[in-house]
């Protein structure tokens, strides 16, 4: 099994480029759909969350992302207490779904990890992707997509390793700076790579 690592930073694009992946036939997991997967209503994984931090369950029974984002955000501490509970529940569930993918025959999965940089995770992948735009354009399309000040923005790049850092650790950059043409062209270049190896 060929394990690939996708990543970037936050409005970079990389949806769009897992998007184009999955239609070129790409197995893409998603390291942030399994970590709403692990905290699902009646999953070990919620209860946990619940019992470490009381009331950021609502009266529907799921998890209220933003009560838990207030009381984890700015805080080290709960931040490091929450990933305690969740990413080895994610790191399970990761392999379990690679174990499956295997089993149907599939030779190559590409996991999509916001933070795999960051996590060190890049280091057990066999090649990594980084979709990569300049800081000036990152920053813009972010104010943009979620109408935040120029401060606000900031606030919210300096919570991940600049592009330019990750790009350092890449296998192959996308650069999604242009239009989408230029990007699929890029990224269907790297699938054909992918499919090379092995």
């Amino acid at each position: 099994m060929h394990v690939f690592g996708l990543t970037g930073g936050i409005a970079s694009g990389k949806s769009t480029v897992t998007r184009i992946l999955r239609e070129l036939g790409a197995e893409v997991l998603d390291a942030d759909v399994i970590a709403r997967e692990v905290v699902e209503p009646g999953t070990p994984g919620l209860a946990a969350v619940a019992a470490r931090f009381p009331g950021v369950v609502g009266s529907d029974g799921r998890l209220d992302r933003v009560r838990l984002g207030a009381r984890v955000f700015g805080d080290p501490a709960e931040r490091a207490a929450l990933n305690d509970i969740t990413h080895p529940l994610v790191r399970q569930a990761f392999m379990d779904k690679l174990q499956a993918l295997e089993e149907r025959g599939v030779a190559r999965v590409i996991y999509d990890v916001p933070l795999l940089i960051e996590s060190g995770m890049h280091t057990w992948m066999e090649a990594v992707a980084v979709v990569w735009v300049p800081r000036a354009m990152q920053k813009a399309r972010l104010m943009s997509r979620d109408g935040l000040d120029s401060d606000a923005a900031d606030a919210r790049l300096a919570a991940q390793l600049p592009l330019d850092d990750k790009r350092a650790h890449a296998t192959w950059v996308i650069d999604n700076s242009g239009d989408l043409a230029s990007t699929r062209a890029q990224v269907e270049a790297m699938w054909r790579a992918m499919l090379a190896r092995g």
